[in-house]
């Protein structure tokens, strides 16, 4: 880190400033210039206190981080893009994965036609929302505990491994008894708890961006799972919160390609949640595709007019085979296999 000096600071204020810093673990580098002194901190950011408290010093201008804060998740840490092994599933460089299934869990039959529609199609994981936050306390929240049972059974009859959420850190243990990847939802993006709590159980974590959050915060948010030791993390774009009423969210694939280079994890892209209008799936995956993501998640629901939660951005089955199709010719001209 860097410690920036007022002007005119005297040399005992410039050395308690020092003497602080390496109180603190780093190696104090002064640097004096005509105007201005800096002091570099000279040490890991991770095993030491920050230093950002230095600026109740009088004599202490600005503190500025000049290391990622992100040190686990970043490129600067494992040059190559890394493997996330999902039930089996490897999710990583050459291969393109769908995860596919309804937003919520509604019932046994409801959920297996969706399962095995999208298993035939190509998808690799299947998703489906046990535990569903609501904005109305009103709404459909899920099927909790019966919703999971249920998804254990969509696993059992097609193999396909599952993806579902979980709200809270006293569920974790719960969801991780079923699923085979944790969900984290935008809402939950900076539940520092429940991302210690995920990290914890050594599951894959498939954690989406906040819909308010910065990339630095979203890659923040990974670090937090990725320090309990746990590193087997796939992150989610699924859009932001934006002044556009056209749609639901603005789905920022920019954050994507940023993401891709600043990061080893895998990068998926929601694009239903990403605009909240199926009738914009198709082009949207494809330019995920292009920007190089390295998966989606779709929701498919059998009659989105009845379903009980996000309807109007749940695809058909049919139309999910459709998306399949048209992908294909894109996701192997980026060198890529669908699955």
């Amino acid at each position: 880190m860097i410690i920036g000096l007022k002007p005119r600071s005297s040399e005992e204020q410039v050395q308690e400033v020092a003497h602080t810093v390496r109180k603190f673990g780093y190696e104090p580098r002064i640097i004096r210039g005509v105007e201005l002194t800096v002091i570099a901190a000279v040490g890991d950011e991770r095993r030491h206190h920050t230093l950002e408290t230095l600026t109740v010093f009088p004599q202490v201008d600005h503190v500025t981080a000049v290391q990622k804060r992100y040190k686990l998740v970043s490129r600067d840490f494992h040059k190559t893009d890394s493997t996330v092994h999902v039930g089996g599933v490897a999710v990583g460089p050459g291969h393109f994965h769908v995860i596919a299934g309804p937003c919520s869990v509604e019932s046994e039959r409801q959920t297996l036609e969706v399962a095995r529609a999208v298993q035939a199609a190509g998808a690799t994981l299947l998703r489906g929302g046990a535990f569903k936050p609501r904005t109305s306390p009103y709404d459909f929240s899920g099927l909790g505990r019966d919703g999971l049972r249920i998804l254990r059974q969509a696993r059992r009859e097609t193999g396909v491994p599952i993806v579902t959420e979980v709200m809270s850190p006293e569920d974790v243990e719960t969801v991780a008894d079923y699923a085979d990847m944790l969900q984290i939802g935008t809402r939950n993006a900076q539940n520092f708890a429940l991302l210690h709590a995920a990290g914890q159980s050594r599951k894959p974590v498939f954690l989406k961006r906040g819909m308010s959050a910065t990339v630095e915060e979203w890659l923040n948010a990974a670090e937090h799972i990725a320090a309990q030791g746990n590193s087997r993390i796939i992150l989610c774009e699924r859009g932001i919160r934006t002044f556009e009423t056209s749609t639901r969210f603005t789905l920022d694939l920019n954050a994507v390609a940023v993401a891709k280079k600043e990061t080893h994890l895998p990068v998926f892209v929601d694009p239903s949640h990403g605009v909240g209008r199926a009738d914009l799936i198709v082009p949207l995956a494809r330019a995920a595709v292009a920007v190089g993501a390295d998966g989606l998640m779709v929701e498919v629901h059998p009659d989105p007019k009845k379903a009980l939660s996000d309807g109007s951005q749940q695809v058909t089955p049919d139309r999910f085979s459709e998306l399949m199709v048209a992908l294909r010719p894109f996701v192997e001209l980026m060198g890529r296999e669908m699955g």
